[in-house]
């Protein structure tokens, strides 16, 4: 009995091996444009959200995190893994800039007011203060409306003549004109998600790998 048992169990059929799953591409090509369709949602949505809220910069600043955080997680779970929704962190900084400046910048740029002034006083001058709000003088005299900066190196001092856009409708903070660049934000916002776009094809082929090879994603659960 001992010399058979060799080969009975030799005879034995061994483990089967893992099938791809069918219509695992179709489901993968899904979630992938589902992803995909999320990413250009939050950098749409936020920016809208921007909009809506002049004025109120912690409105997207607050709803762009959480769109950027959620965004990861989603990413996670299309290909199982932490490291690309990590890697997403970069473009996510591009969006959430671009969808909160963009919106005040392009108001800025359509419906501002351009004047040369001339800085009159610095509340932090004397103090240990980074918090600069700089008074300003027209041609009219001085504006009511005082210009902002937070850190050591404002670049202004007192005698300083600058260009400012000033929003008629007091919605928009004044800026220099030199720092409003919608173009540029807008760029910005682009730039971040082609980078997300390129992370999310990049975790869908790694997502439909894992299911071709039997290890299955966690998406799958929510089949």
């Amino acid at each position: 009995m001992n010399g058979a048992a060799p080969g009975a169990l030799a005879g034995r059929p061994g483990p089967p091996t893992p099938q791809p799953r069918r219509g695992s591409a179709g489901r993968s090509l899904l979630a992938t444009v589902a992803v995909l369709l999320m990413a250009w949602g939050v950098a749409a949505g936020n920016t809208a959200i921007a909009y809506a809220s002049l004025g109120h910069d912690v409105v997207p600043i607050v709803t762009g995190c959480v769109f950027v955080l959620a965004f990861m997680i989603v990413l996670r779970v299309l290909h199982h893994a932490w490291w690309l929704a990590l890697l997403s962190v970069l473009p996510a900084l591009f969006v959430l800039v671009g969808s909160v400046q963009y919106a005040p910048e392009a108001a800025l740029d359509r419906r501002g007011v351009r004047e040369s002034v001339v800085v009159t006083a610095d509340s932090a001058a004397g103090t240990s203060s980074n918090h600069h709000r700089f008074t300003l003088a027209g041609p009219e005299g001085e504006l009511d409306e005082t210009l902002g900066y937070r850190g050591s190196n404002p670049g202004l001092s007192v005698g300083d003549r600058i260009d400012v856009v000033r929003d008629p409708e007091g919605l928009v903070p004044m800026e220099r004109a030199e720092d409003v660049d919608p173009e540029g934000r807008l760029d910005g916002l682009v730039g971040g998600v082609a980078g997300w776009t390129l992370i999310t094809l990049a975790a869908g082929w790694r997502g439909h790998y894992l299911r071709r090879s039997g290890r299955e994603p966690l998406l799958d659960g929510m089949y």
